[in-house]
């Protein structure tokens, strides 16, 4: 077996994923592990070197969409043969094809672009590993005769207490008939446009805005107009154009570390926000869904104003992971109740086993200390790709140091991003052009940069050769 070397420094320029994958690929290639050579199992490689089983399998998965590796049910993973493993080098892979439906569908089950620098989750190896299969231990010893129905519509009563308590802490007092579970704060989205909205509705979005709501939008027959983006907040002279020009019913929001651009509001711009909700009468949706990964103080649209106006979208894809699809909406009671009528008309009640593995993970995962350290190595990880990102001389529109995202800028010509995105993808980097973010999809030489995923020495010489 092959000696590995890892660094463990949090400040490394490439995650344990990375360095895994970079070991057995020298390996293989330079014949220490021969063909048909069996790999040591996910757990035992975890072990012997105090990995996370997640790193492993991402590592593994990788090396298998890398042609070098492949695995067989029942007798694990072996070094491909010879014959049928193609060279790993970019120029003998062939990428998937850059579409809608890539983007929107098929990139959660593809696992053959390596850098990832586009996507929109946390690194598998930074899942609350312990805490999470504490959890699930836990839920299996559930009583088979609680799991045998669908559940409550509004979702599971100790989860929801716990939301409570958590909205209670950041200044917004609500109770238990307030906070509906969803099937992820995407289907909470999904519901509010479904009850409150009709088609031919004008709604306001943020230009750039977070690209499934503008999918949801124009699925519901909405007419959509942007509202440019800024580090503060929304442009509130545009704003306040467009709220008279279009008589919206509806503005959709991020509030904390936004998607894409990993700004927040400040105070300031979300009072002045409401204020103009309040005069055109307008729904104020607030998807939050990364306020734990921000600092403290960021503004919370739903306690400045109360449940009247605004309806409040969280989740728990960001810290607990994305495979248990759980978020919430918080609204008024009546507004609520016609909220969990839609979702019990679209798809019956949500997961409650997967609701009391979360809950169980927030209250016995050590739960606290694992979103604080998530923080600190995101920290690290935005340090370094502004670093990179200022070498190469593009403009970066926020500097947040925290959340994933990091919206910059390439000195090219906005016709070019969807180009440059596609020949990324024949190098094996995932890219996600602006165009993609904006409710128009106009070009837009800006893109949106995942920290923990930019952090690959490839993909920055491929950004320098572009650029």
């Amino acid at each position: 077996m092959i000696e590995l070397e890892l660094e463990r420094d949090r400040r490394a320029a490439s995650t344990l994923v990375e360095q895994l994958v970079n070991a057995f690929a020298r390996a293989i290639e330079g014949h220490a592990l021969r063909a048909g050579a069996l790999l040591p199992s996910v757990r035992q490689l975890a072990q012997k070197h105090a990995l996370s089983t997640y790193t492993v399998t991402e590592a593994y998965n990788r090396l298998v969409s890398m042609g070098l590796v492949v695995a067989r049910r029942g007798s694990g993973y072996r070094v491909a043969p010879r014959a049928a493993a193609p060279n790993a080098s970019p120029a003998h892979w062939q990428p998937p094809t850059l579409t809608a439906t890539w983007l929107l569908s098929d990139v959660f089950a593809d696992h053959s672009v390596p850098i990832k620098a586009g996507c929109g989750w946390m690194p598998g190896e930074w899942v609350n590993e312990t805490g999470l299969h504490h959890a699930l231990r836990a839920t299996s010893r559930v009583p088979a005769a609680r799991l045998g129905d669908y559940g409550h519509p509004y979702g599971f009563a100790p989860l929801r207490e716990r939301i409570v308590a958590q909205l209670d802490r950041q200044g917004l007092p609500v109770e238990m008939s307030n906070v509906l579970l969803t099937q992820g704060a995407t289907q909470a989205l999904d519901l509010i446009v479904r009850t409150l909205l009709r088609p031919g509705d004008a709604v306001l979005v943020e230009d750039p805005g977070y690209c499934n709501l503008l999918q949801i939008l124009k699925l519901a027959g909405l007419t959509v107009h942007g509202v440019p983006r800024t580090p503060a907040g929304l442009d509130i002279d545009a704003l306040e154009q467009r709220a008279a020009a279009h008589q919206p019913k509806a503005i959709f929001v991020n509030t904390t570390l936004q998607n894409p651009t990993g700004a927040t509001f400040t105070m300031a711009n979300a009072f002045r926000l409401l204020q103009i909700a309040e005069r055109q009468r307008m729904w104020v949706v607030e998807d939050d869904v990364s306020r734990e990964l921000a600092p403290a103080g960021a503004p919370l649209f739903a306690a400045m104003e109360g449940l009247s106006r605004v309806l409040y979208v969280g989740g728990f894809s960001k810290t607990v992971t994305p495979s248990l699809r759980c978020g919430y909406v918080v609204a008024e009671r009546d507004v609520l109740r016609e909220l969990a009528r839609a979702k019990m008309a679209v798809g019956l009640t949500s997961s409650e086993t997967i609701e009391r593995i979360v809950d169980k993970v927030l209250l016995e995962g050590r739960y606290a200390r694992h979103v604080e350290l998530v923080n600190e190595r995101l920290k690290t990880a935005h340090a370094l790709v502004e670093d990179q990102l200022d070498t190469l001389g593009l403009e970066i529109f926020h500097r947040p140091r925290a959340g994933l995202f990091i919206w910059a800028k390439l000195p090219v010509e906005a016709a070019r991003a969807g180009e440059i995105a596609t020949a990324a993808l024949a190098d094996g980097i995932w890219l996600a052009p602006g165009s993609y973010f904006r409710p128009d999809d106009a070009a837009s030489a800006w893109f949106r940069f995942n920290a923990p995923y930019a952090t690959d020495d490839a993909l920055w010489r491929f950004i320098a050769r572009v650029r």
